[in-house]
C-alpha cells in the first residue's frame, strides 16, 4: 500500500514539473501564415527571416495542421476543437475557447488584425482581411460582450501599444491575405516578419520574458498527413532553448496549450487539455 502511494505521489510531482517546464511569459504573441508545408519553408531561400529565427531558437520539425481548409485548424488553436471546415462559416462559436479562459483568469488579450476597418468590427472579409482568419471574431464571449469586441483592433495599433508599453498579455497578429502567404509569395510574408516581427523582438518588452509562437495553418492542400500536412513551427523567446529543434509530434491543441501555460492559465479548452505539452523548448 505504502508502495502505491508512494508511486501516485511520484507520479504526481512528474506531472506537476512537466507542466512547471512551461515558463510564465510576460507577453505572448502568435503570428499564424497560411497553407504552406514545412518542406518549402524550412531551409527555403524565400524565406530568410523566418529560417534565421528557426535556427536561433526553436523549431517544431514534427509539427502537423489538423484539417483542411483553414479554418478548423484557427478554431483548434482557440477552443480545441475544429468547429467546422467551411471557410464561409458566418455563425458564433460558444464552445469553450481561450477569450473565455482569459476573461475568467483575468488575463488582457487583443487580436490586431491587418485591414480591419475598425475596432470592435465582427463582420465579413474586408479588402484582404479575412474573418476566418481572425477566430476570435467568432467567439461568443467576444462578440456578445460590448467590452470584449474591442479587443478586436486594426493591425496598426500593434507598433503603438509595443512602443507605449501598454501591450496586453496576449496579441494573436494577423497579416493580410497577401502578408501572411495564402494569395502572395513567401517572400512577400517573411519581409512582413521581417519588418513587424523584427522590432518586436529586439524591444524591452519582449526580451524581459516575451514568447512568439510563429505557425502555418495547414499544409498544401495535398499534404494530407494527419489532416492537416506537416507544417513549420517556430518557437521564440529568451527563454527558448538556443537552437531546440523538437522531434515530438504536435498539432495546434497543443499550441493552444502552450500559448495558455504561458499566460498563466491552467484551464484548457478541447483537445488541449490532453493535447502533449510543448515544454522541452524552454530552460
Amino acid at each position: 500500500m505504502k508502495r502505491t502511494m508512494l508511486l501516485v505521489c511520484l507520479a504526481l510531482t512528474l506531472t506537476g514539473l512537466a507542466s512547471a517546464q512551461v515558463p510564465q511569459a510576460s507577453h505572448v504573441f502568435v503570428v499564424v501564415e497560411e497553407n504552406h508545408s514545412y518542406s518549402s519553408v524550412i531551409g527555403s531561400s524565400s524565406m530568410p527571416y523566418l529560417n534565421s529565427l528557426a535556427k536561433k531558437y526553436g523549431l517544431a520539425t514534427q509539427y502537423y495542421g489538423n484539417t483542411h481548409p483553414s479554418i478548423g485548424n484557427y478554431f483548434m488553436l482557440t477552443t480545441g476543437q475544429i468547429i467546422t471546415n467551411n471557410d464561409s462559416y458566418t455563425g458564433t462559436v460558444t464552445a469553450n475557447n481561450i477569450a473565455r479562459r482569459f476573461l475568467v483568469a483575468g488575463k488582457t488579450w487583443k487580436s490586431y488584425a491587418e485591414g480591419l476597418p475598425y475596432t470592435g468590427y465582427i463582420g465579413g472579409d474586408y479588402g484582404r482581411y479575412r474573418k476566418h482568419h481572425n477566430p476570435f471574431a467568432y467567439l461568443s464571449d467576444v462578440r456578445n460582450s460590448s467590452s470584449e469586441k474591442l479587443n478586436l483592433v486594426p493591425m496598426w495599433k500593434f507598433k503603438s501599444d509595443l512602443q507605449n508599453h501598454t501591450l496586453p498579455r496576449f496579441s494573436y497578429l494577423v497579416p493580410n491575405s497577401c502578408n501572411d502567404a495564402h494569395d502572395c509569395s513567401l517572400t512577400t510574408a517573411d519581409n512582413w516578419l521581417k519588418n513587424n516581427i523584427g522590432p518586436l523582438i529586439s524591444s524591452s518588452t519582449f526580451r524581459n520574458g516575451g514568447l512568439l509562437l510563429i505557425v502555418f495553418d495547414e499544409g498544401y492542400s495535398w499534404d494530407r498527413a494527419h489532416g492537416g500536412g506537416h507544417v513549420a513551427t517556430v518557437v521564440i523567446g529568451p527563454k527558448v532553448r538556443s537552437g531546440k529543434k523538437s522531434t515530438k509530434f504536435y498539432q495546434h491543441q497543443s499550441l493552444l496549450k502552450l500559448i495558455l501555460q504561458a499566460s498563466g492559465v491552467w484551464s484548457y479548452p478541447g483537445a488541449s487539455s490532453s493535447a502533449p505539452e510543448m515544454g522541452e523548448f524552454f530552460y
